[in-house]
Formats: structure tokens, C-alpha cells, sequence
């Protein structure tokens, strides 16, 4: 169950990443030209950023949690996790494609 474990942590810590350039891109477009489509961008990418920010954290950081995370959570449920994870980091992979092009 391990390697799931440490591929959902990377999966999350590419997407922090991604989130942090996706997000200073769309902030920037929505300070030149303040238009709702570049500020909805950005309040997608901080929330998703939250969302993948304390995942990390409970990878991570959290002792208790990532304990249990680690040992008492069925490899069923860290597949599911795990491919969740991966499928974000693949779109947003694209989003930071088509953004960045």
C-alpha cells in the first residue's frame, strides 16, 4: 500500500505547483483586463490549491493522520485516492498546457 501512498503525495505536490503558476497566470490576466472569466479561474485554482494544500499537509505533515492514512486505510480506498489525484494532475497538466502556450 506504500506506493500508493507515495503517489498520491506526489500527484498532490504537482498539483500545488501547478495551482501556484496557474494561479499568479489568471491573477495577473484578471488585474489587466478584469473580466469574471480570469477571476473565476482563480477562485478555482485557490480552492483546488486548499483542497491539495491540505492533503499535503495530511501526507505529510500531520502525524496522526498520515499514521492512519498509512496503515489502517483498506488499499482499495488508496487506489481510488490515488487514481483521484492523478486524474487532477492530468487535467490540470492540460489547463497548464493550453495556459501556458
Amino acid at each position: 500500500m506504500s506506493i500508493w501512498f507515495d503517489v498520491a503525495r506526489v500527484a498532490s505536490a504537482l498539483n500545488v505547483l501547478l495551482l501556484l503558476g496557474l494561479a499568479s497566470v489568471w491573477a495577473r490576466n484578471y488585474l489587466e483586463i478584469r473580466s469574471k472569466y480570469p477571476l473565476g479561474l482563480l477562485v478555482f485554482a485557490v480552492l483546488l490549491l486548499a483542497e491539495n494544500a491540505l492533503a499535503l499537509y495530511i501526507y505529510l505533515v500531520d502525524p496522526t493522520l498520515r499514521d492512519w492514512f498509512t496503515t489502517d486505510v483498506p488499499a482499495i480506498a488508496w487506489r481510488a485516492m490515488m487514481l483521484l489525484h492523478v486524474l487532477e494532475t492530468l487535467g490540470l497538466l492540460f489547463l497548464a498546457w493550453i495556459t501556458f502556450d
